[in-house]
C-alpha cells in the first residue's frame, strides 16, 4: 500500500535474511529468541515507510480519515489542514525553519491527485524527492540495509545483543523536519558508537576472520 511489490519485496528481503542468521546462530528451535528479527522487521519498517508527502495523502483518502470524521462529527463542518509543504510553505525568520500554513478543504482533492502519484516516490520525477529531508530518509534507509547486512554476515550468538541494539537505532529517529533532522544525527552517531564498539571485540574479530 505504501509504494508498491518490489518496494516490499526488498523490505520482507532484509528480514528473511535477519531472521535465517539469527536461526544460524541460536538453532531453529521453539525456544528461539527472535530479538533481532523483530527489531529487523520493525524498523526496517520504521525507516522504509517514512510520512512524506505521497503517504500523507494517502492516508488521508483510503477511506478511514474519512470514517473517523462521520463518526464523531455530524452536520455542516468544515474542513482545514495545517500543513508544512517543503516546496511552499514560508521559514520562520527568526528560526528558519518551515512554518504550517492553514489550507482548506479543496486538500482533498489534492491529496486524491497526489496520492495516485506515489510512484514517483523516489525517482527523477519525485519533485519533493529533491529535498534535504527526503534525501535524508533514503540515506538512512541505505545506510540501515548496508550494516544489517554486514552484521548479519557476522553474527555469532555473543554478538547477537549488541547487534538487536544496533538494528533497533532507528526507534529514536523521530519527528519531522528539523526535529527529524537532529534525532537523526543523534541516533547515527549512537549507531558509531556501538558499532566501533562491536568491531572492536574479540567476537567480532574472530568471527570476521
Amino acid at each position: 500500500g505504501y509504494q508498491n511489490a518490489a518496494y516490499a519485496a526488498r523490505y520482507r528481503s532484509l528480514v528473511d535474511q535477519a531472521r535465517t542468521a539469527e536461526e544460524r546462530v541460536t538453532g531453529a528451535t521453539p525456544e528461539l529468541d527472535g530479538s533481532l528479527t523483530a527489531a529487523v522487521a520493525r524498523y526496517a519498517f520504521k525507516l522504509m515507510a517514512y510520512k512524506d508527502e505521497y503517504e500523507v495523502a494517502r492516508l488521508y483518502t483510503d477511506g478511514s480519515f474519512a470514517k473517523q470524521l462521520e463518526s464523531r462529527f455530524t452536520g455542516d463542518y468544515r474542513l482545514q489542514f495545517h500543513l508544512a509543504p517543503p516546496l511552499l510553505a514560508p521559514r520562520d525568520p527568526v528560526t528558519g525553519h518551515q512554518r504550517k500554513v492553514t489550507y482548506g478543504p479543496w486538500m482533498r482533492t489534492a491529496f486524491a491527485i497526489l496520492a495516485r502519484l506515489k510512484g514517483l516516490r523516489g525517482t527523477p520525477f519525485d519533485l519533493f524527492g529533491r529535498t534535504a529531508e527526503r534525501r535524508m530518509e533514503r540515506r538512512l534507509i541505505a545506510d540501515y540495509f548496508q550494516t544489517v547486512q554486514e552484521l548479519l554476515a557476522t553474527l555469532t550468538a555473543d554478538t547477537l545483543p549488541i547487534v538487536v541494539e544496533i538494528a533497533s537505532i532507528p526507534e529514536h529517529i523521530r519527528g519531522y523536519g528539523h526535529v527529524k533532522e537532529a534525532s537523526a544525527a543523534n541516533a547515527e552517531e549512537r549507531r558509531a558508537e556501538l558499532l566501533t564498539a562491536l568491531r572492536e571485540s574479540p567476537e567480532y574479530q574472530q568471527a570476521a576472520e
